[in-house]
């Protein structure tokens, strides 16, 4: 059986407690570099108020480019 390519592969979705964290966690899965991707940020992080709960981690899309 031969292994096709994935068109759900070309995207990942990751989380961070920041925006560049989660960027820098998504190359790293991908193994590739900042220039080979596109990158559609869905959430910015939110904090807590006083450090309570409510905190949410930032939510980014990253595509390799075509």
């Amino acid at each position: 059986m031969e292994n096709k390519p994935n068109k759900s592969s070309k995207s990942i979705e990751a989380y961070g407690t920041t925006v560049e964290e989660a960027i820098q966690k998504a190359l790293e899965e991908l193994g590739v570099g900042r220039d080979s991707v596109v990158i559609k940020i869905v959430s910015e992080e939110k904090k807590g108020l006083f450090g309570m709960e409510g905190e949410k981690p930032a939510k980014i899309i990253v595509s390799l480019k075509e």
